[in-house]
């Protein structure tokens, strides 16, 4: 749980869910954490990396250790106003964190501020302070806040969910914020309820001639509307029936977020057979003793189609009703085993989801007093032997790291022995360098072409109606495209095109789609923001590359453009354009490498 936090903190997009999960995972790791009786202060101090696979060994810069008087920065007392919201709070961190710790921000993607109370509180006041005014008018959240937007029941949900739970972590949040949000939900669920009603009368009379938008069935994003509306005690009873009767054409996610639902609901006969029926997709491996669900893979891309996130639900559920459970244990190692990237699994939005459920498992086991020795043998010899308690679980050597000669050709065998009580998680790590000239494109799923052409004023003159009604030729600018091939030359000043063509299998939602621009080109335009070149796109301008998220990728080829101007002369290599899934990172593909010289104008 701690390893994740310099990944979400440090993740360079704004948009709403990440906004949210660049905090509530540190909120909900810190307060497990001071629940077991941590001494935060002397851990911080010096700790562990409780995942070796990382190569960073958890260790602070030099003056971070140091006694409190002679640090850079002074321990301040929170204010009297503290807790009265989140303006109140931002107020204060601003004026009470000095240029040393505003420099440590963002320095290392391994800076993990959970250790310092001030950091911290400075963290959790943006957070907060960000959300709250990406709030739009009608109390819901979309994907991004500003014009164009419109709120959306998933981050809505999302949003109003998380903070929550902030707020039942002693998170100040502006009651307003959340009640808004909730009723927001509230009125999106009284109409999808009218419009399942409506189907019902088609149900029982299929001449039946009524509104047009009527359903047949409850869906998904009614389970996570649900979910969410039952922690404030306001979802309709009615849409838990619909979501029990209908639980057989919902996702495996969304029947855990069902069973979650009657749980709270105090529905114990209806909640266990949703249990039986997500139990079904259950797969069991004696050998290592991990358990996961396997997941149909028709509709792995969209929100409700994710693995992490399904089995960090269904964790959540089986805490919630029987929290011993071998299957539970058994979750949870197979997530730990499984984090694609290290220290975090696909994407934030999963990686807070398993946080969250990590957070609920700990409180409701007490997996946190391990008393073991361990010993870790290569081929039938110990190479280390630790012993592990709670007093010493952020500060034992967990590395063991063989390099150059130590790592010979042929096969090799690996043990870990416990003597003790307490899990051990443990992972092996290999890594090597390649060297590769010239990146060649790639992808399956999804793939992306780029294309560059030199722009060439060719103005046209056409013929519009005058005020008066007469023809009027009117001048109209206008370019011709020029194809640039690879190493082609082109002439600073001139205006280059850069057309991006995606060729897409199958529908997909939240994607990123980023052209790393070559070194000495800038965008012909400066502003941010929503754009319609092709594909409706929320476009990044960077100082490296312009990012493009598409909330909606349909099947077929589509085309975005952007324009950049050459300025500096020289030997350019632009880095392959990529897209990706932003919860699903291993839909992938890009594009091949380009490079062009810039000439100075003479």
């Amino acid at each position: 749980m701690i390893d994740t936090l310099p990944y979400l903190l440090e993740y360079p997009y704004g948009c709403t869910e990440q906004t949210l999960n660049r905090f509530l995972p540190a909120v909900l790791t810190q307060r497990t954490l001071q629940k077991m009786g941590v001494n935060l202060a002397d851990v911080k101090k010096q700790r562990t990396n409780l995942d070796a696979q990382q190569t960073y060994r958890g260790k602070y810069p030099a003056h971070w250790g140091e006694q409190p008087g002679d640090q850079t920065r002074d321990r301040v007392e929170l204010p009297a106003g503290f807790g009265q919201g989140s303006s109140t709070l931002a107020k204060w961190i601003q004026q009470h964190i000095d240029e040393d710790a505003k420099l440590m921000k963002g320095r290392s993607k391994d800076f993990n501020p959970i250790f310092d109370d001030v950091e911290m509180n400075r963290i959790i006041a943006d957070g907060v302070k960000a959300l709250t005014e990406m709030q739009l008018t009608d109390g819901g959240w979309g994907w991004f806040s500003g014009y164009g937007e419109h709120s959306t029941p998933h981050l809505t949900a999302q949003v109003v969910h998380g903070l929550t739970v902030a707020q039942q972590n002693d998170v100040p949040i502006l009651p307003d914020v959340i009640q808004h949000g909730v009723e927001w939900l509230k009125g999106y669920q009284t109409n999808e309820l009218t419009k399942l009603r409506e189907g019902d009368k088609h149900r029982e009379n299929p001449k039946y001639d009524g509104r047009a938008d009527y359903r047949m069935q409850a869906d998904n994003m009614d389970a996570f509307v649900a979910m969410v509306l039952s922690e404030h005690d306001a979802n309709d009873p009615a849409m838990t029936d619909y979501l029990y009767r209908d639980r057989g054409d919902l996702s495996v996610y969304g029947m855990s977020l069902t069973g979650l639902v009657l749980h709270m609901q105090q529905d114990a006969e209806r909640r266990d057979m949703v249990i039986k029926n997500v139990e079904q997709f259950l797969e069991q491996d004696e050998e290592n003793q991990t358990a996961w669900l396997r997941l149909p893979e028709a509709s792995w891309w969209y929100w409700y189609g994710s693995d992490n996130e399904a089995m960090a639900v269904y964790l959540k559920l089986l805490v919630a009703v029987r929290p011993n459970d071998e299957i539970a244990s058994r979750l949870v190692k197979y997530l730990l085993n499984n984090r694609k990237h290290g220290t975090y699994w696909n994407s934030t939005r999963d990686t807070a989801m398993v946080v969250e459920s990590m957070a609920d498992y700990i409180k409701a086991t007490g997996e946190d007093q391990p008393d073991m020795t361990v010993e870790i043998l290569i081929d039938g010899e110990v190479q280390k032997t630790v012993k592990i308690n709670g007093e010493n679980i952020f500060s034992f050597d967990n590395v063991l790291l063989l390099q150059g000669d130590a790592v010979t050709s042929g096969n090799h065998k690996i043990e870990v022995r416990r003597t003790g009580k307490g899990p051990v998680y443990f992972s092996a790590y290999l890594t090597n360098f390649t060297k590769e000239d010239q990146i060649t494109a790639a992808g399956l799923e999804v793939k992306v072409a780029r294309k560059f052409y030199r722009l060439e004023r060719d103005d046209k003159q056409v013929s519009v109606q005058g005020d008066r009604g007469q023809v009027v030729s009117q001048q109209v600018a206008k370019y011709k495209r020029i194809p640039l091939e690879d190493l082609r030359s082109v002439t600073s000043g001139d205006l280059i095109e850069v057309e991006m063509v995606i060729d897409s299998k199958n529908d997909y939602e939240y994607l990123l789609l980023e052209d790393h621009k070559p070194s000495g080109f800038e965008p012909d335009d400066q502003r941010s923001g929503y754009v319609w070149e092709g594909l409706r796109a929320y476009r990044e301008l960077r100082d490296d590359r312009v990012s493009f998220f598409l909330q909606d990728l349909a099947r077929g080829q589509h085309s975005i453009n952007y324009r950049l101007r050459a300025e500096t002369p020289g030997k350019m290599s632009a880095l392959p354009a990529t897209i990706e899934g932003m919860y699903s990172p291993e839909l992938v593909g890009n594009s091949d490498e380009f490079k062009l010289r810039v000439n100075d104008r003479e």
